[in-house]
């Protein structure tokens, strides 16, 4: 693994379980075998290394979903909204550690007064609801969902129902994988009504 690489991951993990002020730039240096000038030079700043973290997350979530999407042919936009919140819940596993990240709320106080971490994350979650906004018109379309469902908003409420078990599984207060069921039921009473 190349020594920026190396530096991504290991930064990833300690800001999601750490967090940012209490990760050091010597602590990173010192668990990636790197001196602390080599993180600097890639990424200048210890903000730059967590944007080009960001920066790598959305491109690791699109690059999975182009390929979970490859080939696949759905029955109806109602399945494809289904599989999509499945592979969002078992891609939340796959990057468990970028995921315990974006839930942390130092991002969202950087985010406040730092436009360039608002846009990566407005970037992120934009990404994750079009997916599942994508999957809703497809069911408008094959008739489906319901018609009188609006794409957008309903995308909004299943992403945050979905990202709610991401959430629950992360902090450990509740096995998510328990709730499967049930929020898959819920969510076609809701597309379907």
């Amino acid at each position: 693994m190349k020594k920026k690489e190396s530096i991504l991951k290991v930064a990833t993990f300690m800001f999601a379980h750490k967090g940012f002020a209490d990760t050091s730039g010597q602590e990173l240096a010192r668990l990636t075998g790197v001196a602390e000038g080599t993180i600097f030079y890639h990424f200048k700043t210890k903000e730059g290394l967590l944007l080009a973290i960001l920066e790598k997350t959305r491109d690791e979530i699109v690059d999975q979903f182009e390929r979970f999407f490859e080939n696949r042919p759905f029955k109806s936009g109602l399945e494809m909204t289904e599989e999509v919140i499945s592979f969002y819940l078992y891609l939340a596993g796959l990057m468990e550690d970028k995921f315990l990240l974006l839930h942390r709320h130092f991002l969202y106080q950087f985010s406040e007064s730092n436009p360039e971490f608002r846009g990566n994350l407005e970037d992120i979650y934009n990404c994750l609801v079009d997916i599942f906004e994508k999957a809703i018109v497809t069911g408008l379309e094959d008739g489906s969902i319901s018609q009188e469902i609006l794409p957008r908003k309903s995308a909004l409420i299943l992403f945050t129902m979905a990202d709610g078990l991401v959430r629950f599984k992360n902090y450990n207060l509740y096995d998510a994988g328990a709730l499967f069921n049930e929020l898959m039921r819920a969510c076609r009473r809701m597309l379907q009504a």
